[in-house]
C-alpha cells in the first residue's frame, strides 16, 4: 500500500498534481470561511443578538448570491476542456460571457435590498434578531456582484491549474477583512461604533479588493496574446447558450445546496434564541472545516475538465480517486477534533456580553451538534469530490436534479412535517440534514462508478466556435 501511495504521488494526476492544484484553492476557499468566521467571532464578543443575526442574514445573502455564482462557476469548466483541447483562443471568449452575466446578475442582487424586511419578517425571529439581519442582509446584497464577477475572473486561473494566484488574492481579501471588523464592529479611533453593520461593510469592501486584484491579473498583455482576454470580448451567442446550457443547471444544483442549510438555519430559529446562537456557531465552525473541501472540488472538476479536453478520461479517473485519498484524510481528522475537542473550538465563541446561564447553554448545546457534524464530515467530502469529477466532465443534469429531490425530499418535508406538525425539536432538524449530507455522497459514488461521464464534453468537438 506504501508503495502504491508513492507511485501515485509522482504520477500524473497523482497527488503531487492534486496538492498543486488543490491546496492554493483550499486556501482561497479557506478565506472565504476565515472572514465569515472572523465576523462571527467579533460578533459574538458585541452581543448575542449579533451573532444570533448573522448566520441566518448571511447564509440568506449568500443564497441569494449562489445561483449566479453556481452559473459563472461553470466558467471553470469551459476554460479547463479549453485549455485541454489546446483551444486557448476560446479561453477569453469564455471569460467574457461570464463576466456579461456578472454585470446582469449584480443589478438583480442590488434589488434584493428592498425585500429584506419581508424576507425576515416570514422568518419569524425575535424582533431584535430581526432588525439586525435586516441589515446585515441589506448590505451584504450591494456588494454581491463584486463576488459574482470575482468568481468568474477567478476560473481563468483556477480552469488552467493555476491556482497560487487565486490564493493570494484571496488572502489578500481576508487580510483586510479581519482589521477592519475589528474597527467598524466596535467603533477604534474615528469610527463609530456599527455592530453588525460594521462586519457587513467589512465583508464588502474586503470583495471588492479581490475584484479589483483580479481584474490586474486577469488583463494583461501578456494574457491577451496567449488567450485574448482583451480581444475576444464580442459578445458569442453560440458560447453563451453553451455556457448556459451547463452552467444554469450548475446554479440551480449550487442555489439547492445552499437553500437546504438557509432553510435549516431559519427552522432552528423558530425553536429559540439559544438554539439558533448554538446553531449559528457550530455552523460557523464546521464551514471554516467544509469551505476548503469546496476547493479540492474546483481542484478535480479542472483536472477532470482538462483530461476531458485532451480525450483522456482515464487521467480523470485517476485525479478522481487521488482527491479522495486525500479529502478523506483531512475530513477524517477535522471528526476527531469535533469528537474530541468540542469545548476548545467553541471557545472562541465565548461572549462576555452573555450572561453566565445562556453561555452555558449554547455551550451544552454546541457540544451535542459537533457530534452530528462528525458524523456526516467524511460523506460530505466523498460527495463533493465525485460531485466535482461529475461537474467536471458536463453531467450537471444528474447532479441538479439528484440535488433537487434530495433538498424536499429529505430536507424541507420532513423539517416542516416532524417540525411544525409533530412539534420534534433541535437534534431532528439536524438529523435530516445528517441523512441528507450522507445519501448525496453515496448516491454521487453510485453515479460516477458508472462512468458515463468519461464520453461527455462540454466544449464544441473541434475547439472551434459553435
Amino acid at each position: 500500500m506504501v508503495r502504491a501511495m508513492l507511485r501515485r504521488w509522482s504520477q500524473p494526476n497523482g497527488y503531487r498534481q492534486v496538492l498543486a492544484v488543490g491546496l492554493p484553492l483550499v486556501v482561497s476557499f479557506g478565506t472565504t470561511s476565515l472572514i465569515h468566521f472572523t465576523d462571527r467571532v467579533f460578533l459574538a464578543n458585541y452581543s448575542v443578538n449579533a451573532i444570533a443575526a448573522a448566520l441566518p442574514a448571511g447564509i440568506a445573502s449568500f443564497l441569494s448570491i449562489c445561483f449566479f455564482m453556481g452559473v459563472v462557476s461553470y466558467v471553470n469548466v469551459f476554460v479547463a476542456q479549453y485549455v485541454g483541447a489546446g483551444a486557448f483562443q476560446r479561453v477569453g471568449a469564455s471569460l467574457w460571457q461570464g463576466i456579461y452575466f456578472s454585470l446582469a446578475s449584480a443589478l438583480f442582487l442590488a434589488s434584493l435590498y428592498f425585500v429584506a424586511e419581508p424576507i425576515f419578517a416570514f422568518a419569524g425571529h425575535h424582533p431584535e434578531v430581526m432588525r439586525l439581519e435586516v441589515i446585515y442582509f441589506r448590505i451584504l446584497t450591494l456588494g454581491a456582484g463584486a463576488v459574482v464577477m470575482a468568481t468568474t475572473l477567478s476560473c481563468f486561473f483556477s480552469g488552467r491549474g493555476l491556482t497560487r494566484p487565486v490564493m493570494l488574492v484571496n488572502l489578500a481579501g481576508a487580510a483586510l477583512n479581519i482589521p477592519l471588523d475589528y474597527i467598524l464592529i466596535n467603533g477604534v479611533g474615528w469610527f463609530p461604533e456599527m455592530g453588525i453593520a460594521g462586519a457587513a461593510l467589512a465583508t464588502v469592501a474586503s470583495q471588492v479588493l479581490v475584484l479589483l486584484l483580479f481584474a490586474l491579473a486577469v488583463f494583461t498583455r501578456g494574457h491577451d496574446r496567449c488567450f485574448a482576454v482583451r480581444r475576444a470580448r464580442a459578445w458569442d451567442g453560440g458560447l453563451m447558450r453553451r455556457m448556459l446550457r451547463y452552467g444554469l443547471p450548475g446554479g440551480v444544483q449550487f442555489f439547492l445546496d445552499i437553500l437546504v442549510f438557509t432553510f435549516f438555519v431559519f427552522m432552528v430559529g423558530r425553536l429559540g434564541r439559544a438554539e439558533l446562537a448554538a446553531t449559528n456557531i457550530v455552523m460557523a465552525i464546521n464551514t471554516l472545516s467544509f469551505m476548503p473541501m469546496i476547493g479540492m472540488s474546483v481542484a478535480v472538476s479542472t483536472l477532470v475538465g482538462q483530461a476531458i479536453g485532451a480525450g483522456k478520461p482515464s487521467g480523470g479517473v485517476r485525479a478522481t480517486s487521488s482527491t479522495l485519498h486525500i479529502a478523506l484524510a483531512y475530513m477524517g481528522l477535522v471528526a476527531l477534533a469535533f469528537v474530541f475537542l468540542p469545548r476548545e473550538l467553541l471557545y472562541f465563541f465565548h461572549s462576555e456580553h452573555a450572561d453566565a446561564a445562556s453561555q452555558a447553554r449554547m455551550l451544552e448545546l454546541g457540544v451535542e451538534l459537533l457530534r452530528f457534524v462528525a458524523v456526516y464530515s467524511l460523506f460530505d467530502a466523498m460527495a463533493l469530490v465525485y460531485m466535482g469529477a461529475l461537474k467536471g466532465a458536463g453531467d450537471i443534469m444528474f447532479v441538479m436534479w439528484t440535488m433537487a429531490l434530495a433538498c424536499l425530499g429529505m430536507v424541507i418535508a420532513p423539517m416542516l412535517l416532524g417540525v411544525e406538525l409533530l412539534g420534534l425539536g433541535l437534534y431532528y432538524i439536524w438529523g435530516c440534514v445528517t441523512f441528507y449530507v450522507v445519501v448525496l455522497g453515496l448516491v454521487f459514488r453510485w453515479r460516477y462508478g458508472r462512468g458515463l461521464w468519461q464520453n461527455m464534453r462540454v466544449i464544441e468537438a473541434t475547439g472551434a466556435a459553435d
